[in-house]
């Protein structure tokens, strides 16, 4: 293993060990939750939204380390972004877990580190479950549960 694959692997496992804005927040705007039925992945994420921007975010769920990891690095990665920043961070870690390189002004933070992630395809739905998450709660779409796995989102029970 080369040393970058191994500071991303310490990264990761960071974020797992360590999660950041981790739990509930109390004055959320938006509630979106989504799973991986794959791999049973869960994941809830929280966001406070005020004149177009995110003032703050935070998940819970459970699920393995890089899909907990995924989350604690996106929600530390969108505070004070506003929602068409964030839009475009969904974009780009989609096209990361495709191989394209990040814009080169865009800081990605921790969340570089999941790059190595597009190495092992299965895995790469665990990475992705936090930013299908958000991208549903972006849509304004917190009535139904984002699917790792399909577009189409499943009603809340």
């Amino acid at each position: 293993m080369d040393q970058l694959d191994e500071l991303y692997r310490d990264v990761i496992l960071d974020h797992f060990k360590q999660p950041r804005h981790h739990g509930p927040l109390a004055d959320a705007t938006l509630t979106v939750e989504g799973t991986n039925p794959l791999c049973g992945d869960e994941m809830t994420l929280w966001l406070r939204l005020d004149g177009g921007r995110i003032q703050a975010a935070s998940f819970g769920g459970k699920g393995c380390a890089i899909s907990q990891a995924a989350g604690s690095m996106l929600t530390e990665q969108l505070q004070g972004l506003t929602l068409t920043e964030a839009k475009a961070l969904v974009e780009t870690l989609k096209g990361l877990m495709q191989g394209q390189e990040p814009p080169a002004e865009l800081d990605l933070g921790d969340l570089e580190s999941l790059a190595g992630v597009r190495k092992f395809p299965v895995r790469v739905k665990c990475a992705a479950l936090s930013w299908n998450v958000l991208e549903q709660a972006l849509k304004g779409d917190t009535q139904h549960t984002a699917d790792s796995t399909q577009n189409t989102p499943k009603p809340l029970k």
